[in-house]
């Protein structure tokens, strides 16, 4: 599926040199969080643009960026979307001002296909569309990317960089499979959360007391889930080396992995998601 995944954020170098300034649409949970990332690896605020009707006092307080600033003339280098989806046939055909040839425009928005940013933005525009997820807010996210036609050579290599602030980048050539990447990864998160809940809700009916239960279940998965980042065992194997013949795990995971357990279980799961993608982006 994909082409590469890219090193940590932290292992790369800056943004480049641009003709314009870098153009953030949306400063909510995600653009807000894109943002942090570029200013922590050394993106001077000066070459920032950030449009939003209701900032956040956090990103308010960064000196040197322009805020909502007077857009006669100007022309972006990169324009990055992250408004919500509902306000995509509003507000992206006002951004046609703001493209040359050189400007790559990376969207963020759920369920808005390159078809319809195609439609909104004037013809020949470069073009990315990404699904990024919320780990991004720490630095941990993943994004998988599809270009159009127009996005070659260094406007993707912007994209990349921009994306790739908050976490790893995957790039894929089919854009039908964001919709199974939305109800993987860009969902996921969920998925973990709900499993902390259930852990701890299981704990608790086992008799732990209710908070110890919930601090037990946290530190779980946030401990699996940082072993299975570092290690470089595949999640299987990682299962199996705490598994012992007859023990406790086995008889957790032999109820888990019955023919009604969690695979099936979470295939119906992502299968739901995936359906319901398309009819967003429908």
């Amino acid at each position: 599926m994909s082409e590469r995944a890219n090193a940590h954020p932290a292992d790369r170098r800056g943004f480049g040199d641009t003709s314009g300034p870098l153009v953030l649409v949306g400063a909510g949970k995600m653009g807000g969080a894109m943002l942090e990332g570029w200013l922590a690896l050394g993106l001077d605020p000066a070459r920032l643009v950030v449009i939003d009707p209701q900032p956040s006092s956090a990103i308010a307080a960064h000196a040197g960026l322009r805020l909502n600033p007077d857009l006669e003339g100007l022309r972006a280098a990169a324009i990055v979307v992250a408004v919500k989806p509902q306000v995509a046939g509003e507000i992206v055909p006002r951004l046609g001002s703001l493209i040359d040839t050189t400007t790559i425009v990376v969207s963020i928005m759920a369920g808005r296909t390159l078809a319809f940013l195609e439609h909104a933005l004037p013809a020949g525009t470069a073009i990315v569309r990404a699904m990024p997820n919320t780990p991004a807010a720490v630095g941990r996210g993943i994004t998988v990317a599809v270009a159009n036609q127009f996005a070659v050579g260094s406007q993707r290599d912007l994209a990349d960089r921009l994306l790739g602030a908050t976490g790893a980048v995957e790039w894929i050539e089919n854009e039908q499979l964001l919709d199974a990447v939305t109800a993987v990864s860009g969902s996921g998160p969920a998925y973990v959360f709900l499993l902390a809940e259930s852990l701890a809700r299981a704990g608790a009916a086992a008799g732990l007391p209710g908070d110890l239960a919930q601090r037990l279940a946290r530190a779980t998965v946030d401990g699996a889930g940082e072993l299975l980042h570092r290690s470089p065992l595949d999640a299987a194997t990682l299962r199996a080396n705490v598994t012992s013949s007859g023990g406790t795990t086995a008889a957790a995971l032999e109820i888990l992995m019955a023919a009604n357990g969690l695979d099936p279980l979470l295939a119906r799961a992502v299968a739901a998601a995936t359906r319901r993608s398309r009819e967003l982006a429908n």
